[in-house]
């Protein structure tokens, strides 16, 4: 008999935003701090954004989710 690992609430809102055509196609992604928090809290988010290699900006009751491996560089 072979056990499934349990899902929970944060894999599945990972899951999602992370599976957005935006993700996948190198695009950026915009979520509310206070949402971040509600769901799986900042550190989660994080640590699956830097195992992914993308880059997380912080940017007023934002978070901006840049969904590209390559070098960044804030304009102005």
């Amino acid at each position: 008999m072979s056990y499934l690992r349990p899902v929970h609430r944060n894999d599945i809102w990972l899951h999602q935003i992370f599976s957005a055509k935006a993700a996948t196609q190198g695009g950026v992604i915009r979520r509310n701090k206070l949402d971040v928090d509600r769901k799986v809290g900042r550190s989660r988010l994080e640590l699956e954004v830097r195992r992914r290699g993308f880059h997380l900006v912080e940017a007023g009751e934002q978070f901006l989710i840049i969904c590209d491996r390559g070098d960044i560089r804030i304009v102005c």
